[in-house]
């Protein structure tokens, strides 16, 4: 099962966070937060926090299972643009230049991997119960 979480108005171009945000796309959740806690970049900061605040959200839609026994990925992630605030700066001959200081929205969906036995074990269910509900 998959949680989201999502960060509004982060004061940063949607350009430099996306370069944040390819680097842990499809990554497992301990790799990703090793990559941010160590990157230098402006967004990484902002991005950790939403990641664990994603693998919160998915402790809490499952209670009964323990985060240890299943290996966390990042299933998708991306930044749209936010709102970008308006200010003028003096130019040369009484003009004026508009600066817009841009932000961004950014969407992390985690889920949880699933391994080849547990899908066998799925298929073996869904196969027993078949040919139960026919006879």
């Amino acid at each position: 099962m998959e949680a989201i979480a999502i960060l509004r108005n982060v004061p940063t171009s949607p350009r430099k966070m996306r370069m944040v945000v390819d680097m842990i796309r499809g990554q497992k959740v301990n790799k990703a937060l090793g990559i941010l806690k160590f990157e230098a970049r402006v967004g990484a900061d902002y991005v950790e926090k939403l990641l664990l605040s994603a693998i919160s959200n998915w402790e809490a839609k499952n209670e009964g299972t323990k985060i240890e026994s299943v290996e966390l990925f990042v299933k998708t992630v991306f930044v749209g643009g936010g709102k970008a605030l308006k200010r003028l700066r003096p130019a040369p001959q009484g003009r004026a230049h508009r600066i817009r200081k841009r932000s961004n929205h950014i969407t992390l969906v985690v889920d949880a991997l699933v391994s080849k036995p547990t899908i066998e074990k799925m298929v073996e269910n869904l196969v027993t119960t078949d040919l139960n509900t026919k006879e």
